[in-house]
């Protein structure tokens, strides 16, 4: 089989590798779509992100959908010819924070195409995978890049738990690209009355608009495009950060209306926060990392039609064109999720 792997910054092969067989409760799946996450990016782009950096080759990838290829021993509920959504999430069910059903904080977590631990977890980007059957849920009715945006879309989910309830809520994103842009989606779906998003590109403003943002704010053009929100203390109900920007951040927190929620997705190293402005409002924030409960719902919400997530694969290209890919995903005035097509 062939695969997607990084050996080091802008050094990406195609490599073939022998083909897996899958043990007991485990499901062999011909792998159709993967979505391009920040985390390849950073991976192709810079060799690594923070303090983690590639120690070995590793196969990347971990937004993905296939078709039942065959089932191991003892494999119910699924069949072959079946597209399934996989969940990268492999948490390992006896720690602390799996036992009290945090299994998104799990003490030894398998997430697929990770260079934090060593050996490396390999990712998704490659013609067969081996999954335990607990990972694939049935996609059916969806196209296999739909099914591949389960994972962002959980991100995007679980965060919005977090925020709590978003009926009549005034919404702020900033960043839009994959999660601020499903941010948006999810937000409307659960009821916002007034969504703005603020990016420094046209390109993911216009489709922020596109899909349902109320207002867009370029923060190149005009730095001080959240102004208008700082009367009477603030606006915002809810602020998802989803670009990892220290600036976006600082930006908003005099938009926010007292006693509002930030929400963190953005993974962008250290901030320095206005904290005595942000006690004074008595703001919330909170962190949102990964997900886990969250993904069989992210599949049945786009079977469902109450999401369209459709319009934010804006390119698919073959696997044997992935450096190219990798360069286009890259670049947030030409694309918002590149998918790969296996």
């Amino acid at each position: 089989m062939k695969t997607v792997t990084v050996h080091d910054a802008k050094d990406l092969r195609i490599e073939t590798h022998p083909a897996p067989e899958p043990g007991p409760g485990e499901v062999l799946i011909r792998m159709q779509s993967g979505g391009i996450c920040g985390s390849d990016l950073h991976y192709y782009n810079h060799g690594g992100f923070g303090t983690v950096r590639l120690r070995e080759p590793m196969i990347l990838g971990h937004e993905v959908a296939g078709t039942v290829a065959s089932l191991g021993p003892g494999v119910e509920g699924l069949t072959q010819g079946q597209l399934v959504a996989v969940s990268p999430s492999r948490p390992c069910g006896a720690c602390t924070y799996c036992q009290n059903g945090a299994q998104n904080h799990c003490m030894d977590m398998r997430f697929y195409g990770s260079a934090m631990p060593f050996p490396h977890i390999q990712g998704a980007f490659r013609e067969l995978l081996v999954a335990d059957a607990s990972q694939c849920v049935p996609a059916d009715g969806l196209t296999s890049s739909e099914a591949a945006m389960a994972e962002p879309l959980s991100v995007v989910l679980h965060a919005a738990r977090l925020a709590g309830d978003l009926m009549g809520k005034r919404v702020l994103v900033t960043g839009c690209g994959p999660i601020g842009l499903l941010a948006v989606l999810v937000a409307r779906q659960a009821g916002a009355i007034d969504i703005v998003a603020t990016d420094i590109t046209p390109f993911t403003l216009a489709k922020a608009q596109n899909i349902g943002a109320d207002t867009v704010v370029n923060m190149a053009e005009d730095p001080d495009g959240l102004q208008a929100f700082t009367t009477d203390k603030g606006y915002f109900d809810v602020h998802f950060e989803c670009s990892g920007v220290a600036v976006a951040l600082t930006a908003a927190v005099p938009a926010m209306r007292p006693g509002g929620t930030i929400i963190q997705l953005g993974l962008g190293g250290d901030m320095t926060l206005p904290v005595q402005t942000m006690t004074a409002k008595e703001l919330i924030i909170k962190g949102s990392f990964r997900f886990h409960h969250e993904f069989p719902l992210a599949v049945k919400m786009m079977q469902t039609r109450r999401l369209d997530v459709s319009p934010l694969v804006t390119h698919v290209a073959p696997m044997e064109n992935a450096s190219e890919a990798f360069d286009l995903a890259s670049d947030r005035n030409r694309s918002i999720k590149v998918h790969l097509s296996f």
